[in-house]
């Protein structure tokens, strides 16, 4: 599987983006999907992942504000950023792997990250 992650970019807090994450290969459907994150000077963290059956995890920094959703018609993952602070600012990565996992080590597919920078 090979991912494809877009649509980062430069926002102000309190405004939106909508990432994409575009799978090809094997059937995107089977995997778990997540995106992380990774601040600059910190490590990677897991933001939300969606399963095979369409169950969801978001960390607590998250939660209410960014919705993952997949289109598994079109491989496609999206990480959709609301109300975006300050603290979001991050390269964010997709991931897919078979576990329902928030370890990052057990994701066996990764996109190449999207960058997305929230001014204050």
């Amino acid at each position: 599987v090979q991912l494809q992650a877009s649509g980062g970019g430069l926002v102000q807090a309190g405004g939106s983006l909508r990432l994409s994450c575009v799978a090809s290969g094997r059937t995107f459907s089977i995997y778990a999907t997540a995106w992380f994150r990774q601040a600059p000077g910190k490590g990677r963290e897991i933001v939300t992942r969606i399963n095979w059956t369409g169950s969801t995890y978001y960390a607590d920094s998250v939660k209410g504000r960014f919705t993952i959703s997949r289109d598994n018609a079109k491989n496609t993952v999206y990480l959709q950023m609301n109300s975006l602070k300050p603290e979001d600012t991050a390269v964010y990565y997709c991931a897919a792997g078979k576990g329902i996992t928030n370890d990052d080590r057990l994701y066996y597919y990764w996109g190449q990250g999207t960058e997305v920078t929230v001014s204050s």
